[in-house]
């Protein structure tokens, strides 16, 4: 193995101070359990430095769920995983060893830390999407990272100060001392470990090693399953569907993505989806381990989609129909000079609907708009898709006018809702994260030493006032 490609990330530099130190310790830490919720993981890649992404919950895989999510970068499927009868999770060959197919590009970490599967399964998606910013972090540390194994990836992201702390912010404080611990205690039981190792005599030692090396017992592992949630991700790269799985050898192909003659015979071809492709291995997945409870109708998994921000899509979806009804609002005053709020066209079903039109002044207006009254645009095409419907709106007769001026208007209403969904969700979600992270155990304490002190706590308890002196 090549000591230069395999060594850790020094991505503070020689000269750096010992705050740029402490970005990757080598020491490490513990990373605590966090939720599986949307909040937590989009605050999360927030954290990390991507500001154009969000994370959703699907609620089913079916078309419907998700095709309103165009485009979707990546999914992230989390299961109740039992160890296999080995104790050890199945390795499977991805063919990384051959350096020249598209798996070798990919940037695939293994997990080497217990409990941040989640964290894991979010990078090995983020650092392979292509077409998005994921900001000056993460890009430097990608760029850092990208010619080591898997397993040196791995511990390059255990030992970054700023993705461990990103994913303990999280946390409830007692996961976090719950960690700790666990790392301290398991320490020392190795430390304890090989120390009797050590001063055992040579027999002794040929036969613990021998224990070591000897297989588990079947049956008894199936009495005694280790059952524990686990995070893995699925992205489309360069025409293939891929399953990031941290505890795997590698990436492991699903599908490839195939191109057809376009059924309306012009030529063109379309492009399957990589949703498609990606649903019937989810399908599997969730007979093998999300089942559930049949009696208590109980689901043991959730699945969650990367895509883009849904405020600045929203948003900017809100601002091309402004400047839409501003043309179509142009085009009508010249095309009906003695006003065209209440007049009908050739046909009775084409006029203008007063519900509408009494809605169209306050339907731009949102809490956003309130602070600032020139919200900006994200799309980078922003400028090209208005010009397109320009030139649309140039070519349509005074009849259609009238009906694309009820249609942007109904939108808009459609579209608004949305932004101020969008707008609620992270307030919501920070209010929820103050919650989780805010440490009660101190009052709790305090609180039962109070009334054990005011003589209140035994009442409580429904117990007996202890005698005078008794302890």
């Amino acid at each position: 193995m090549d000591a230069t490609v395999d060594a850790p990330p020094n991505l503070a530099g020689p000269n750096a101070t010992s705050n740029d130190r402490d970005e990757h310790d080598l020491i490490g830490g513990p990373f605590a359990v966090i939720e599986s919720d949307p909040g937590v993981f989009t605050t999360l890649v927030r954290s990390l430095g991507v500001q154009s992404l969000q994370v959703v919950e699907l609620y089913d895989i079916e078309p419907w769920a998700s095709d309103h999510l165009h485009p979707i970068h990546g999914l992230v499927f989390c299961f109740l995983w039992k160890k296999d009868s080995d104790g050890l999770p199945k390795k499977e060959s991805c063919g990384l060893e051959d350096g020249e197919d598209d798996s070798a590009k990919l940037w695939f970490a293994n997990q080497l830390s217990d409990d941040a599967c989640a964290s894991m399964a979010i990078l090995n998606v983020l650092l392979n999407v292509e077409e998005v910013d994921i900001g000056e972090r993460l890009r430097v540390f990608r760029n850092e990272t990208e010619r080591m194994s898997s397993p040196m990836k791995g511990l390059a992201v255990s030992n970054a100060h700023f993705i461990r702390q990103a994913h303990n912010d999280l946390a409830r404080p007692a996961d976090i001392r719950g960690a700790t611990n666990v790392l301290a205690i398991k320490t020392l039981e190795d430390a304890a470990k090989a120390e009797r190792s050590m001063n055992a005599p040579p027999a002794k030692r040929r036969k613990l090693a021998a224990k070591r090396k000897k297989p588990m017992n079947p049956e008894a592992t199936d009495a005694n399953q280790e059952e524990a949630y686990h995070f893995i991700g699925y992205i489309p790269f360069r025409g293939k569907v891929w399953e990031l799985d941290g505890l795997k050898s590698g990436p492991v192909e699903v599908g490839e993505l195939h191109s057809s003659p376009s059924p309306s015979g012009s030529g063109s071809t379309v492009h399957s989806s990589w949703m498609d492709i990606v649903r019937p291995v989810l399908r599997m997945k969730m007979r093998k381990y999300g089942g559930g409870d049949e009696e208590t109708g109980s689901i043991r998994f959730n699945l969650l989609a990367i895509v883009e921000d849904q405020f600045c899509r929203a948003s900017d979806q809100l601002e091309l129909l402004k400047r839409e009804r501003d043309k179509l609002e142009t085009r009508l005053n010249s095309a009906y000079p003695g006003g065209w709020g209440d007049k009908a066209g050739y046909f009775s079903f084409t006029s203008i609907d007063s519900t509408l039109l009494n809605s169209s002044k306050e339907v731009f207006a949102t809490s956003a708009s309130f602070q600032n009254p020139t919200p900006p645009v994200f799309a980078p095409d922003f400028g090209a898709q208005r010009m397109a419907r320009d030139l649309q709106i140039m070519n349509m007769s005074p009849e259609e006018l009238l009906s694309a001026w009820n249609r942007c208007i109904e939108n808009a209403l459609s579209v608004k809702t949305t932004v101020e969904d969008e707008l609620e969700k992270p307030r919501l979600a920070n209010t929820e994260n103050i919650k989780r992270t805010f440490d009660y155990e101190p009052f709790i304490k305090e609180f039962v030493w109070r009334c054990q002190m005011e003589g209140k706590l035994a009442p409580l308890l429904n117990r007996r006032k202890p005698r005078a002196g008794a302890h």
